[in-house]
């Protein structure tokens, strides 16, 4: 065989195997679609939001979290156990955080509330950090909902907002400079992290979110959707 021939065939051989790679590698990291069978069978219509755990070094974290649950869930077709009660029923009963409040068990739950299912989130990041070019206020949660009456896991998911998004980077370095001043200004005056966990929130807790909580009785789109998503 020609040498050039065979350096071509080479050639060809280590493209054809690179493109199988990568193709292997792009339905790896495909996002799975979520198993929703034990959702499904469970068909709750009413959840107790727990305050959320806060593994943030923001105090505010919880109960900014906690403030803006109820909407996204209700829109989302649940009735939704008023935070603000749940909260001080807890309290009054001896339970001061979050972590007393995760601890209880299931059965004494659903006994005391008589909730379907339990939401526990975990707040992993909350706040603003700053840099010479990029300052920013992000808030990311995860999120389990648990069926009270058969202790079973029903769906758990995560979300991540971030006063970054959408800003455009460009201007050259001069522009990213007087940019990244004026942003700074904004992160430190106001409390920007609020409304971000707001948009986590929204994320976190809609129907309408890939891989996100199914519909509940309250919604007109309940039991509509043919397939998991």
């Amino acid at each position: 065989m020609h040498p050039t021939t065979a350096g071509r065939l080479r050639l060809k051989a280590g493209l054809i195997a690179a493109f199988t790679a990568l193709l292997a590698t792009g339905c790896a990291t495909q996002q799975a679609s979520y198993d929703y069978s034990a959702f499904r069978q469970s068909r709750p219509a009413s959840i107790l939001v727990l305050p959320p755990l806060n593994s943030s070094m923001e105090v505010e974290a919880t109960y900014s979290m906690l403030s803006q649950v109820t909407m996204p869930l209700a829109e989302s077709g649940y009735y939704v156990f008023p935070v603000s009660l749940v909260d001080e029923t807890f309290q009054q009963n001896g339970l001061h955080n979050p972590g007393e409040m995760h601890g209880v068990p299931l059965a004494k739950l659903h006994e005391i509330f008589g909730a379907d299912a339990a939401l526990y989130i975990n707040i992993e990041q909350y706040g603003t950090s700053y840099a010479v070019l990029a300052s920013e206020s992000r808030v990311t949660a995860q999120a389990r909902l648990i069926d009270l009456r058969t202790e079973q896991t029903l769906w758990q998911g995560s979300a991540t907002a971030s006063s970054a998004e959408g800003r455009d980077s460009g201007g050259g370095l001069i522009g990213m400079l007087i940019t990244a001043v004026v942003n700074q200004i904004i992160e430190s005056s106001t409390n920007r992290s609020h409304p971000i966990a707001g948009i986590t929130s929204h994320r976190l807790l809609s129907a309408a979110m890939p891989n996100g909580i199914l519909y509940g009785p309250r919604s007109p789109k309940y039991e509509l959707e043919a397939t998991p998503r």
